[in-house]
């Protein structure tokens, strides 16, 4: 028996349409070195700030180099951080994330980051960072350099500056809403 007394298409169908019973934050995944050097770590830290500033979720891998330094602008501005770790232990995050999701899965998480991302934007990098802009291109997600790009002729977007690149990412991510 249908327990919507035989609306149940009809009512999926409108569920369906509905918009979320809870704000979303735009999602925005930042992707860069583990082991970065003093310029792309400011720049990282900056560009979290400013993805902060306008409400933005940062994710990321969770541990060293870009990735903290992003999530401790981040976190320094009040924004929500979210570590997607490649190991199965949530203590293995940074101390600037505040929703570590330990997958266990190693480098498969790559595609995890960019998968919960509306938008990517790179901070230098290497191997690591070139497959996670692969798996969000692969996806169909948008995709930006900030500063020098970990390889050349991509033909990705560059950007010149951490709020550049966060007003990039948020109307990128409103695109995808």
């Amino acid at each position: 028996m249908d327990p919507g007394y035989g609306c149940g298409e009809a009512l999926d169908a409108v569920t369906r349409r509905m918009k979320p019973a809870v704000p979303r934050p735009l999602r925005i995944a930042v992707v860069g070195a583990a082991e970065a050097n003093e310029r792309e770590v400011a720049t990282a830290e900056a560009l979290g700030a400013a993805l902060a500033q306008r409400g933005a979720v940062v994710v990321c891998g969770g541990r060293s180099g870009v990735m903290e330094a992003v999530a401790r602008g981040a976190a320094s501005c009040g924004g929500l951080t979210v570590g997607i770790l490649p190991g199965g232990e949530a203590e293995g995050a940074n101390a600037w994330i505040g929703l570590p999701v330990p997958t266990g899965m190693g480098e498969a998480r790559n595609a995890l980051i960019v998968r919960a991302a509306q938008a990517v934007v790179g901070v230098g990098g290497a191997w690591g960072t070139l497959s996670e802009i692969a798996l969000a291109k692969k996806i169909g997600r948008p995709v930006a350099i900030l500063g020098p790009p970990p390889a050349e002729g991509l033909g990705l977007t560059s950007l010149d500056t951490p709020e550049e690149a966060a007003d990039w990412a948020c109307s990128q991510a409103v695109r995808r809403s």
